[in-house]
């Protein structure tokens, strides 16, 4: 299936369900990531229950610490 994520095409496992299942297999799920799908902001309790399809628009934001 075709996501774009973060404004660049990619081709991903058409297994892949929700965004909790896309972030385990961008090996981001470890980390504390904001995601919107097609403009809408997903909660992180609601990753597991929030379904991708093909062409979704998805942004992935990560907080990294710093000085």
């Amino acid at each position: 299936m075709k996501l774009k994520i973060n404004g660049d095409v990619v081709q991903v496992p058409d297994a892949l369900k929700s965004v909790k299942e896309l972030l385990e297999h961008l090996k981001l799920n470890d980390q504390i990531i904001i995601a919107e799908v097609n403009e809408e902001i997903i909660q992180n309790e609601k990753q597991n229950n929030t379904q991708i399809k093909e062409n979704d628009k998805i942004e992935l934001v990560r907080f990294v610490g710093g000085g």
